[in-house]
């Protein structure tokens, strides 16, 4: 034992919660099921349990998890309406302050989402999501560039654009994961999907996993009172998304 006994240890502890920014307890949120709609049929909310985070109290009493039985999961404000669409090249689920009907969303003829929102997206590189794929790979991620190469020579297409966004600021954690930040009333990759751009900033990361490799994208637009989330929100998109890492740019092939 030390000696100085509990005093000793308190002020050790002290330090560390000074030195990390605080200690934070695990506390938890609520599951917020959410309908998916296919191309054949629609699936039902799914139940759920609370999820646990370790985030404050005050945090976690301002968020929720939503997920549908097809999508990948999201943590967003709480009191937030959400809904999926699952077609042959991606699964899409989105959140939004008020409720809507997901199928609007992505008819062609819907003007892109202006205000706040929270976009998740898997992007199949084996089917025909691997436009979409080859697309941010090729912007994105350098290492797994000849997957783009691939695409395009297969389809007879042009070379991919090989560099992000001009107006994006990246920060790479991985070869195979990066964030990003598409500032106001710019084109970028926070608006790529159906975000349209606004005087807000879009953030959010993009993620290769899988064997194929499939493309994981999350779009951020918080109002102003509930930005301090954003961070959160990307964070637990990162650590659902971190189970399967990508296959090494080496063993690269464009699926048939």
């Amino acid at each position: 034992m030390w000696k100085g006994g509990p005093r000793i240890a308190v002020l050790v502890t002290a330090v560390m919660c000074s030195h990390f920014g605080g200690l934070k307890a695990q506390t938890t949120v609520p599951f917020v099921g959410c309908k998916a709609d296919g191309q054949v049929d629609s699936v039902d909310p799914p139940k759920g349990s609370a999820v646990a985070l370790a985030i404050s109290a005050r945090e976690a009493g301002r968020l929720a998890y939503y997920k549908s039985a097809r999508t990948m999961g999201a943590l967003a404000p709480r009191g937030w309406h959400c809904g999926a669409i699952n077609g042959s090249g991606s699964e899409d689920l989105y959140i939004l302050p008020k409720p809507f009907d997901p199928r609007d969303i992505f008819s062609s003829e819907r003007p892109k989402i202006s205000g706040p929102a929270i976009g998740v997206s898997r992007l199949y590189g084996d089917t025909s999501g691997r436009f979409e794929v080859a697309e941010i790979i090729s912007r994105m991620f350098p290492a797994y560039r000849s997957f783009a190469a691939n695409v395009a020579a297969a389809f007879d297409l042009p070379p991919f654009p090989a560099r992000p966004y001009p107006m994006d600021t990246i920060r790479y954690k991985g070869k195979t994961l990066a964030e990003y930040r598409t500032p106001p009333q710019t084109e970028g990759l926070g608006t790529y999907s159906w975000l349209g751009k606004n005087d807000r900033a879009i953030s959010g990361a993009a993620m290769l996993v899988g064997p194929a490799p499939d493309l994981l994208l999350i779009a951020v637009r918080l109002p102003d009172s509930l930005q301090s989330l954003a961070p959160i929100i990307v964070a637990r998109f990162e650590h659902d998304g971190g189970g399967r890492p990508a296959r090494p740019p080496q063993a690269e092939s464009l699926p048939h």
